[in-house]
């Protein structure tokens, strides 16, 4: 699979975040995207992921047998964490996974129990989301990318709110369950993207102070 952007540019009101911005995300190439506080990361993930539309050039989707998958149908590859995306917290642990997994399945091989082993919160299945800490939600939001069918993860400063052991969490689980697929990590932290053989500098793309 390959994601390529063509051009594109994003601009909020007069301002413009990126310009004209050229690169192709593919399978077994994990990219991280850098740049300074208020480059675009964050932007530029919402628009590959399909939340968000662009303002000028153009998203393309490409799977072996069909070279332009229709925005519409993007989500249908894609599994995404980031700080600004909730999960539902009323749920238990096990509750909101058995939702989840209805429209994301788990990777074959791995159960719903498994899953909860897995991210290391089987213990609080039973336990709303909302009484999880923010580091137990991390958790479980990575975790769900990370176990998901889908052959494209999206990742947005990944290690927010997890500890010095989360954070070792994190990386041999990303390690564990990065082959054979497309993988972005939009981040200013190195130890969140060491794995990248690629990396797109977002401070290239930003338009000229006039």
């Amino acid at each position: 699979m390959q994601i390529a952007l063509q051009n594109l540019s994003k601009r909020f009101g007069n301002e413009w975040i990126f310009q004209n911005l050229t690169h192709t995300f593919a399978t077994n190439a994990p990219c991280a995207v850098i740049g300074a506080n208020g480059s675009g990361k964050s932007t530029l993930l919402f628009l590959v992921a399909g939340l968000g539309q662009t303002t000028a050039g153009k998203i393309v989707y490409t799977l072996p047998a069909q070279p332009d998958l229709p925005a519409e149908a993007w989500y249908k590859y894609i599994a995404i964490s980031a700080p600004y995306l909730e999960l539902i917290e009323e749920f238990t642990l096990a509750e909101l996974v058995r939702f989840h997994t209805q429209f994301k399945p788990l990777r074959a091989g791995v159960g719903r129990q498994d899953f909860l082993e897995l991210i290391q919160l089987a213990h609080a299945k039973d336990k709303p989301v909302k009484h999880f800490s923010s580091g137990m939600k991390q958790r479980l939001k990575l975790g769900l990318v990370f176990y998901s069918q889908m052959p494209v993860l999206l990742l947005d400063e990944p290690t927010t709110n997890l500890d010095a052991q989360g954070i070792i969490w994190y990386k041999n689980t990303l390690a564990n369950n990065i082959q054979d697929r497309l993988c972005v990590i939009c981040s200013n932290q190195p130890e969140e993207y060491e794995i990248c053989t690629q990396k797109l500098n977002l401070m290239d793309f930003k338009p000229c102070a006039k």
